[in-house]
């Protein structure tokens, strides 16, 4: 059935919507039990291993060709990704959305249930890296439980949606967020916090799932010592760190990949890049930096530390460890292992021993990187002294730039991959000591080059998922239909399911092969999941965001963009509605008034306050993606006084759109108006870009290796 949630909800603004409840049927299910629940997906990675496997394989890799659309649904929230995954227990599923909002509904025939939202407070949109995302919500004993935008833990029934106890999570006096989903075992709740690069020390925190009372807090980094250690290993910790990097906060927040184990009782944490970015601004005259950029390993009752293996020691790439963290036991040179399977941004696959944390592997899962020359004998990284850009300044292209950043990958005990989205890139880093991009203190000029020549890369760089082998320790096969932007999910019946623009695909989890596809008409950026309801198998995703991650110009705000619940069985027959027939807007700007001065003014202010919502700009005039207004179309334009209402009045603040008159002065703004008018008359003058239409993206033009940064750098939290 077709099922238009908007319609159903109204267009009023609602903290708890009660639409319908779904029937009564089995009690809470608990992750562990999952192998007699086989048809339920009670958490973000399915069960406590995070594996993303479902056993179910009712749809298999002989009849997938018969998969349709059983029932969609319409979701309301636009200007940002949707990131979640969606969870379903007791025949209903549950999806966030941006701005930390819930849905629900009765997975078998779409009736929506309820909405709840949380009510974050609009300047966040502006406030935070990177972008108004969540990754998900967590189930437990009835009750849905997720982290907002602004820091709080909500709870409601998960019948009613109506809240049980919300509690403020991180420090509300700080720009910090939660945008990883939850992990619940034994009724207490791990969540970390997002946002390195705003003067924070990061944390995991347990609380209570009945009560919301904290139970216990891990420090990632070590503050001042002269004001003592919260935790024994801080004391090891500060030895690893040099200057006065508290005043900073040292960053290493922990806003995603986070795995508990009930076979070690230990809950395995990812935890975020250092701050500032290069190591040496930071903590100069080096140091590891612990516990940057690391898994650890806390024991999930008392929050003690365990063990750690830092797998980028003096971290400067914003190499976030906090990609998703797989349990498996694997037969490793003969022998039965439990181990920890990791693919961090770095572009090493690890594999752990889950008790010790000793390496059994580290191997590079993307052609090459220049971050390293290689591993010693205990696996640790050999660091390359060329790319510490911080103390040569000479600045530094990486080759291995976001190798695999949040999108979920999956594993399949069946074939024994481990399905990667992955991505080999370049980006160039120049330091520079308190160097801002917005609000976030990277300690780069994203403005600048290295003083070096680009990089040569293996085939170019490129976007694709690969299936990798962790006993062979080698690729098993690669899917150019594949990408690095949307998790994967794969199934006992020998399939792999992902999206891709505008795409939703399954392959062969053997051998890559393609064997089933439908148009989603947006982007699918989170991870599907499986169920079973009264012997039906389905697929669940949620596509939402301008079809086509690279989208220029006015589609990446404007053009229709479309965000829905996808669920799909075989032979299901609903069908999308076609698209809107979209007509872009005329640029029509004031005539150009900038001296060269205040374009290069401007340039540099809009890179620093504006390319995190509002996108990029390049020589030819285009902007390159982004799901807020493209400001070469604004009417401001046309005048100084309208312009600064907005940009330095907070004239549109209920839109999300904050005062910048603490950051930016009237000339500031001013010459940020000039750049944007000179972009649009570019613009105006360049041929006509790519454009989408029925038959699929044309898309944008690659980007060299090694070109200017994309609008968020730190495509991460």
């Amino acid at each position: 059935m077709r099922t238009h949630f908007l319609a159903a909800l109204g267009a009023a603004a609602v903290t708890a919507v009660l639409i319908l409840s779904a029937p009564a049927r089995a009690a809470t299910v608990d992750p562990a039990d999952l192998p007699k629940n086989a048809g339920e997906w009670p958490s973000y990675g399915r069960d406590y291993s995070e594996q993303r496997y479902s056993p179910l394989q009712q749809i298999n890799v002989d009849n997938v060709s018969r998969l349709g659309l059983a029932w969609y649904a319409d979701l309301q929230e636009k200007g940002g990704s949707y990131e979640t995954t969606p969870i379903v227990v007791d025949g209903r599923i549950f999806i966030s959305t941006p701005w930390s909002k819930v849905y629900a509904f009765d997975a078998k025939t779409g009736r929506p249930l309820w909405k709840y939202d949380p009510k974050v407070p609009g300047q966040y949109a502006v406030k935070l890296c990177c972008g108004i995302v969540n990754r998900g919500v967590a189930y437990w004993n009835g009750k849905v439980i997720w982290g907002t935008l602004d820091g709080r833990l909500v709870t409601v029934d998960a019948k009613t949606g109506r809240k049980v106890w919300q509690v403020q999570a991180t420090d509300p006096s700080k720009w910090q967020s939660i945008t990883g989903a939850p992990r619940i075992a034994d009724g207490r709740i791990f969540i970390g916090e997002a946002g390195s690069e705003f003067e924070q020390r990061g944390y995991l925190a347990a609380y209570s799932a009945d009560t919301g009372k904290r139970l216990w807090r891990w420090w990632v980094v070590p503050g001042d010592p002269a004001k003592g250690f919260e935790q024994p290993e801080l004391a090891m910790a500060a030895k690893t760190w040099h200057g006065q990097w508290w005043k900073a906060g040292g960053g290493g927040t922990p806003w995603d990949g986070i795995t508990y184990d009930p076979v070690t009782g230990y809950v395995y944490v990812g935890t975020g890049n250092g701050a500032d970015w290069p190591a040496e601004v930071r903590s100069p005259g080096g140091g590891d930096n612990l516990f940057t950029a690391s898994v650890v390993a806390i024991n999930a009752k008392t929050g003690k530390y365990v063990w750690h293996y830092q797998e980028t020691p003096s971290e400067s790439f914003d190499f976030d460890s906090t990609a998703q963290l797989t349990t498996a036991d694997l037969v490793i040179n003969g022998e039965k292992r439990h181990v920890v399977m990791h693919a961090p941004k770095n572009g090493v696959f690890y594999v752990l021993d889950a008790r010790t944390g000793k390496a059994l592997s580290a191997d590079l899962f993307i052609p090459s990187a220049n971050w390293l020359t290689g591993f010693d004998s205990n696996f640790r990284p050999i660091l390359n002294p060329d790319a510490n850009y911080g103390k040569t300044g000479k600045g530094w292209y990486l080759v291995g730039f976001q190798s695999h950043v949040w999108n979920p990958m999956s594993f399949n005990p069946g074939t024994g991959y481990v399905y990667i989205p992955t991505n080999y890139g370049s980006f160039g880093y120049v330091a520079e000591a308190g160097a801002k991009m917005g609000n976030q203190m990277l300690s780069i000029d994203i403005t600048k080059r290295p003083q070096m020549p680009q990089p040569k890369m293996v085939d170019g760089p490129r976007s694709y998922l690969q299936a990798w082998d962790p006993v062979k320790r080698k690729t098993a096969w690669i899917q150019p239909e594949g990408t690095a932007r949307s998790g994967t999910m794969t199934t006992a019946g020998n399939l792999v399911f992902q999206g891709n623009t505008h795409m939703f695909n399954a392959f062969r989890a053997d051998n890559g092969q393609k064997v089933w596809s439908a148009e989603t008409q947006a982007q699918i950026t989170g991870g599907s999941a499986s169920y079973e309801i009264d012997g039906v198998q389905y697929i669940a995703t949620v596509a939402g965001g301008q079809a086509g991650f690279g989208a220029f110009g006015p589609d990446a705000y404007h053009a229709p963009n479309y965000a829905r619940l996808l669920v799909y069985k075989l032979d299901g027959t609903v069908k999308l509605p076609t698209p809107a027939v979209y007509t872009p807007p005329t640029l029509n700007p004031p005539p150009e008034f900038g001296t060269p001065e205040q374009l290069a003014l401007g340039e540099k202010q809009y890179i620093a306050h504006c390319t995190a919502c509002h996108g990029n700009t390049a020589p030819n005039g285009r902007a390159v993606s982004s799901m807020f207004p493209d400001l070469r179309y604004s009417g401001q334009l046309w005048t100084a006084d309208g312009f600064k209402a907005v940009v330095l009045g907070g004239a549109l603040q209920q839109n999300g759109m904050v005062s910048f008159t603490k950051d930016l002065t009237p000339a500031d703004a001013e010459a940020i108006r000039a750049y944007m008018v000179h972009q649009a008359t570019l613009a105006k003058n360049a041929p006509p870009p790519p454009r989408f239409g029925p038959g699929g993206p044309a898309g944008p033009p690659p980007a060299p290796h090694g070109a200017a940064a994309p609008a968020q750098p730190a495509l991460h939290q």
